[in-house]
């Protein structure tokens, strides 16, 4: 069975990650290292990078990956969004390697205008850039994106393009997020749809640079472009394109980690999840789907 989990708030310190993921039952979590919304952070503090080993250990939930802040635009023509953009990856890059998390996770960025090629240019060399002045054991996973407005990564192709053109390409690996494939015209409905889309990421990326999986249904539909989330089996992928991958035998070791939409006692991560582990033993119908978000509905008052 693949190792499931969601992404966890370290509100109150980032090794509080694991005390949440463990109350939900969680085999890996996501996390940012810091405040999402901000470019910069204060310096780890040892007590705080104590906690987080220990606990790490403890609760034995692992792998552990980091995502980076949407603020990043490494894509960037405008110098000075680059310059900050670049200055919080490097941060980020830092305290993922205090913390011994092995990959964090990054959109490729936005061109804003300046087209596919010098957007993709841009990044393979900011990454170039960030390895020659930092030498982080942490490895960058590029997450394949809906493709909204001028953001790159959209197709397979783009991230190919962005290692082909790298000093430390092998440096790189991937996060293939189930809404965003789906929402950049990945079929993972049919078997023929979900077939072709792993032949494609193989041939062009390598499965074996696939690292993680973020689990989304979509709430577009097919090659919509949209990027939003909705709750498994919600959505316009279903319960068929999350049964073909979690009963995947080539990703059975996989961490595959929730994004979903979730209120701060975590009741829909629970169901999620659960959801998940029956859809690998093979034994979850549409009609218990309804049920159990009817009962959620009922105890919660929450409408999925």
């Amino acid at each position: 069975m693949p190792k499931f989990g969601a992404h966890m708030s370290i509100s109150g310190g980032v090794a509080t990650a694991f005390e949440r993921g463990r109350d939900i039952g969680c085999e890996t979590i996501q996390l940012f290292t810091k405040n999402n919304r901000q470019w910069k952070a204060p310096p780890l503090k040892p007590d705080e990078v104590a906690r987080f080993h220990d606990l790490h250990t403890q609760t034995g939930i692992d792998p552990v990956v980091a995502h980076a802040s949407y603020l990043i635009n490494i894509a960037s023509p405008k110098e000075s969004v680059w310059q900050k953009s670049f200055d919080a990856l490097r941060i980020e890059m830092e305290r993922c390697d205090t913390l011994g998390i092995p990959w964090l996770v990054l959109h490729p960025g936005s061109h804003t205008g300046a087209g596919v090629e010098a957007g993709l240019a841009k990044v393979a060399h900011s990454l170039d850039r960030l390895y020659d002045e930092g030498g982080y054991q942490t490895a960058v996973a590029l997450e394949i994106t809906a493709g909204q407005g001028t953001n790159l990564g959209y197709e397979f192709e783009h991230l190919a393009r962005i290692v082909e053109q790298m000093r430390y390409g092998d440096r790189i690996v991937y996060c293939f997020d189930t809404c965003h494939a789906f929402a950049a015209g990945y079929d993972l409905t049919t078997d023929e749809g979900y077939q072709a889309t792993f032949d494609a990421f193989d041939r062009l990326l390598g499965l074996d640079r696939l690292v993680c999986f973020h689990l989304n249904d979509s709430k577009g539909d097919l090659a919509s472009n949209l990027d939003r989330h909705t709750h498994i089996g919600l959505g316009a992928i279903g319960l068929g394109g999350f049964a073909r991958l979690v009963r995947d035998p080539r990703f059975a070791d996989a961490p595959m980690i929730l994004e979903t939409p979730k209120e701060d006692d975590m009741a829909e991560d629970r169901l999620n999840l659960r959801v998940l582990r029956a859809l690998v033993e093979g034994d979850l119908s549409e009609d218990d789907l309804r049920d159990w978000w009817r009962t959620f509905e009922q105890e919660t008052g929450r409408t999925p």
